[in-house]
């Protein structure tokens, strides 16, 4: 029997492990674009609700063909961006901290969610400060990564700390593209309670950050996966990952070659109706962990 040869042992990709994930989704009945609130909504380009609901309901059974549990929120005419569920609050042990949105068009949103988390059995948490939900919090490991710069403010991060007695980590967005945390970082491993988080896996675009919250991400995540303009500019980075199924835009061609090459694998969904208004995979997808 031959020996492996060492050096191809250490360059195999880890294996990679699919865990069970619950999500709250809302079917886009309502989608428009009838105001601008970032560089992508554009009232004047035409969306076609039909074909926004057909993608999403793609986006919703794959979840169910890996296995997720999906629950719905009703959509609330007059409010075409509550299909970005992620937005809506953020949620650890069965605690659910509310949203609070910077623009007026979006603020009846919070109410909404947080009668859905009460109705469903979640300890619902006021927020006092500006803040949107896990589109600007991402859990890694055991710290919270934390975006500001466009939406969720400053002081939203020290209640999150509170809230929750989590480690909470600043980054700084500057690319007014990329305005929420989700858009420029993807948390590939999201698992709960791991010890030595600087091991986690995350991707994300560089160029989407202060140069201090550059540096944060190199030290703290010295392996993580760097992504093109090219696949940013797709929202490519805007994805979902149970730990082995990551599913991207189709058209973030590099990084799904990227995520091959690490062990994962990348499952295509198209949501470019709903980037239209400035939304993608993770935007429709918040994370409910009990």
């Amino acid at each position: 029997m031959s020996t492996p040869n060492p050096a191809a042992v250490a360059a195999s990709p880890t294996p990679r492990i699919a865990q069970h994930r619950t999500y709250l989704m809302c079917r886009p009945e309502h989608f428009t674009v009838s105001y601008t609130i970032n560089p992508w909504m554009e009232p004047a380009n035409p969306t076609d609700t039909a074909k926004a609901v057909a993608q999403w309901q793609e986006l919703h059974d794959t979840y169910v063909r890996l296995g997720h549990d999906v629950h719905l929120i009703d959509p609330i005419e007059g409010l075409p961006d509550m299909v970005y569920t992620a937005n809506g609050g953020f949620v650890i042990d069965g605690r659910a901290y509310g949203a609070k949105f910077r623009f007026a068009e979006r603020v009846p949103e919070g109410p909404a969610f947080m009668e859905w988390f009460a109705a469903n059995g979640f300890d619902v948490i006021d927020p006092a400060e500006v803040n949107e939900g896990e589109g600007d919090f991402l859990l890694v490991g055991d710290a919270i990564l934390a975006g500001t710069g466009f939406r969720s403010t400053d002081d939203s991060h020290a209640e999150l700390a509170r809230v929750f007695g989590k480690e909470v980590i600043s980054l700084r967005l500057v690319d007014p593209r990329f305005y929420h945390l989700d858009t420029a970082l993807a948390v590939l491993d999201p698992v709960e309670g791991s010890s030595g988080v600087e091991h986690a896996n995350i991707a994300y675009l560089p160029h989407a950050f202060d140069e201090d919250s550059q540096r944060i991400l190199a030290e703290r995540y010295p392996d993580a996966i760097r992504v093109s303009d090219d696949d940013g500019a797709v929202f490519g980075l805007n994805s979902s990952s149970d730990g082995y199924n990551v599913i991207i835009s189709p058209r973030a061609k590099g990084f799904e070659a990227q995520l091959r090459e690490r062990g994962y694998n990348p499952i295509l969904v198209d949501l470019s109706e709903l980037l239209l208004g400035g939304g993608g995979i993770k935007c429709c997808t918040l994370e409910l962990r009990r």
